[in-house]
């Protein structure tokens, strides 16, 4: 009776581990901002190698036509456009376009910032607070309400913003851009309760120190770098693969009870407020 059991759990156990591999998201249209570089293009790449429609977006259209380049190397399928999310016109163009190439939207994946200021938080100006929490915040929120009719449309949708293991520990000299990414766990809590009603889940992803260029004066100080180690369970840094593998469950069926959730993926850094 017992080996009858565990033998029945053994193909259960197979039997879901085989749908977890071939789970995809096929058919299924996303928008990444600012993703022809980073974590961006590593979202970009993880939901294209499952079968998405992805469109990427960059200010600048050299950067774009790479980014599509390389996206396309790999059999994604991808179109791209260049975006300012900062801008209204820009954030409506970006949605126009998708809705014309490919008639729909499921996915949005905010992670677009900036960080215009390195000092002493006091040091920081009112120039510098309004351009952070402007394209780091309120565009994230924009962006949303932007895509969520279109999400309702085809029955349901899923949102991830990109925030940052910053948001719980806010880092020195980063402090404007720290609580701006702070705000983003709480822009998560807040559109969760609402958007479950259409059937939209919302999610957060804060990343610790990863391996891309805007982090790169961090990993590449060696002294800086130990001092973070000794935070961390997995001493060392994050691959950008690591932190699009998340965002791409968070995006699947798989995730489909998930919402309201933030996953950190720090290498056990402690994280919370």
């Amino acid at each position: 009776m017992l080996r009858s059991v565990f033998r029945c759990l053994r193909t259960n156990s197979v039997a879901g581990q085989r749908s977890m591999s071939q789970s995809s998201l096929a058919g299924k249209v996303a928008i990444i901002t600012a993703s022809t570089d980073g974590i961006g293009l590593a979202a970009a790449q993880a939901l294209g190698k499952r079968g998405a429609h992805v469109v990427v977006s960059s200010r600048r259209q050299a950067n774009v036509d790479q980014a599509v380049a390389l996206l396309q190397s790999q059999s994604i399928q991808v179109t791209g456009t260049t975006c300012n999310v900062g801008k209204r016109e820009d954030r409506e163009k970006l949605v126009r376009m998708t809705l014309s190439q490919y008639g729909g939207i499921d996915i949005l994946v905010s992670n677009a910032a900036v960080n215009p200021f390195f000092g002493n938080i006091m040091d920081s100006t009112e120039e510098v607070w309004d351009k952070i929490l402007s394209v780091n915040v309120k565009s994230a929120f924009l962006m949303t309400k932007l895509v969520v009719p279109h999400m309702q449309r085809r029955g349901g949708g899923t949102v991830i913003f990109v925030s940052s293991v910053a948001g719980y520990q806010p880092m020195p000299a980063l402090g404007p851009y720290s609580v701006s990414k702070t705000a983003l766990l709480g822009l998560t809590q807040a559109l969760t309760p609402e958007l479950a009603q259409s059937n939209i889940r919302v999610n957060c992803v804060a990343p610790g120190v990863i391996r891309t260029r805007f982090s790169s004066a961090l990993w590449q100080n060696e002294g800086i770098m130990e001092e973070f180690k000794k935070q961390l369970s997995i001493k060392r840094i994050g691959e950008l693969e690591e932190v699009g593998g998340v965002i791409a469950f968070l995006c699947s069926e798989e995730a489909s009870y998930i919402t309201g959730e933030t996953i950190t993926v720090t290498g056990g850094m402690t994280c919370r407020l």
